[in-house]
């Protein structure tokens, strides 16, 4: 194909000279009927010099030749929003967004309908859906725009329009900010406070978001700051479990353990299965030297669930504390075995550590804990220490550098769980 007609239109067009450039499309479309490049092209020229229709004509066509091309059904949209045929434009952005999701002209101009429609919170929804993507794709003035479109919705206003349909949001506030926080979670703390600083600045009573940055700030260490949006979260009545959880763990780091008790305690009241809040309270009690306190906190938390190996942690040292040292080494034994079968090492190592200490100190507890071990065992294999001796080396192959009471521990648990299958 000859490119010359379809490049001096585009030339053109650059120039603002539509019907000029027109010209040149028409005849590049003449050579090569089925272009569906060429008529998106004049599509946009006829839409740029006011001939809608025109414009609409040519992207029915461009559809035609190319059923999935994206830009033509954005550019359709746009030529029916200036034609005022607003379900028309949204059915071409949805249908855009479906093509592509990332993107993010799609979805503003859903935003612009939904506004249109007085559907103002999915408008909204849809407005920080495509400033996401925008930001995402370092588009600043198109963020800019989604920003000052959301800014402007959110004003106060005397009159607010009800939708009388209304429908499922594109993205939920509530979705938009998890996603946020899992961005923190994987790390990219950075990206997650420069996005919720801007949420923030359209809003700066957004609740969600400042509790949102709460966590952000808790996962930076940055205590103060934390504690300063949670609490301005709860003044604007967000009480959700997070803010209580977190300005709790806020609190205990800075060392105000009444504080983060109270707000462990509120955080229960609102979600009690929640391990880590009961394990969390149990640090703050260990802190004050309330171990009983501390030691019922874990064994609710091991009650829920049974794999928790920091409840078996904490609840170890404080049983170090109360110098009740089999029971500590027991729940060491039960969190490395548990950090094992996860594969994580860096907790795994730092249970072990703590496990030969207090092994190495008291040396009677240690061996009154293997006999028995061992007595137990041998009766389980019928008396043949020479099966158990067996069943141990396997174990210290797969599970190397632990004490000797921690295989024969394993093998038994074992044991016992395949007798328990027959």
């Amino acid at each position: 194909m000859n490119h010359e007609s379809y490049n001096k239109g585009l030339e053109l067009a650059k120039q603002q000279n539509f019907a000029e450039a027109i010209a040149h499309f028409t005849q590049a479309i003449t050579e090569v009927p089925n272009f569906p490049e060429g008529y998106l092209r004049r599509g946009l020229a006829y839409y740029n010099s006011g001939d809608n229709l025109r414009a609409i004509g040519d992207y029915n066509e461009a559809l035609k030749l190319n059923p999935q091309f994206l830009e033509a059904y954005y550019s359709r949209g746009l030529a029916k929003l200036a034609l005022k045929n607003l379900p028309g434009t949204l059915a071409d952005a949805e249908a855009a967004i479906r093509i592509n999701y990332n993107y993010a002209p799609a979805h503003q101009l859903r935003g612009i309908v939904k506004r249109k429609l007085g559907s103002l919170q999915e408008a909204i929804a849809n407005f920080k859906q495509a400033a996401e993507l925008y930001l995402q794709q370092k588009d600043k003035e198109g963020c800019q725009s989604c920003l000052a479109s959301i800014k402007q919705l959110q004003s106060p206003s005397p009159v607010t329009t009800v939708s009388p349909t209304p429908t499922k949001p594109l993205i939920s506030p509530q979705e938009y900010f998890t996603q946020l926080l899992d961005k923190a979670e994987n790390g990219d703390t950075h990206q997650a406070l420069e996005d919720l600083n801007w949420a923030l600045g359209i809003d700066s009573q957004d609740a969600q978001a400042l509790c949102c940055r709460g966590v952000v700030y808790c996962k930076q260490g940055k205590y103060q700051q934390a504690i300063a949006d949670f609490n301005q979260a709860l003044r604007l009545n967000f009480t959700d479990v997070i803010v209580y959880r977190n300005r709790g763990r806020a609190r205990l780091a800075l060392g105000d353990h009444q504080g983060a008790i109270a707000d462990f305690n509120q955080a229960i009241q609102l979600q009690p299965q929640d391990t880590l809040i009961y394990t969390a309270r149990g640090q703050a009690y260990h802190a004050i030297g309330n171990y009983l306190g501390a030691i019922q906190d874990y064994s609710q938390a091991l009650q829920i669930n049974p794999d928790d190996a920091s409840a078996y942690y904490n609840r170890a040292l404080t049983h170090t504390c109360l110098e009740e040292m089999q029971a500590a080494i027991s729940d060491y034994q039960k969190a490395a075995s548990i950090y094992c079968e996860k594969e994580d090492w860096g907790n795994y190592q730092q249970v072990l550590s703590s496990l030969n200490k207090i092994q190495s100190l008291a040396p009677e507890v240690k061996k009154s804990q293997q006999n028995l071990l061992r007595q137990r065992l041998q009766r389980m294999v019928g008396g043949y220490w020479e099966i158990a001796a067996r069943l141990i080396e396997q174990a210290k192959y797969n599970y190397p550098g632990m004490p000797e009471s921690w295989y024969m521990e394993k093998v038994i648990a074992d044991l016992e769980r395949e007798r328990g299958r027959e």
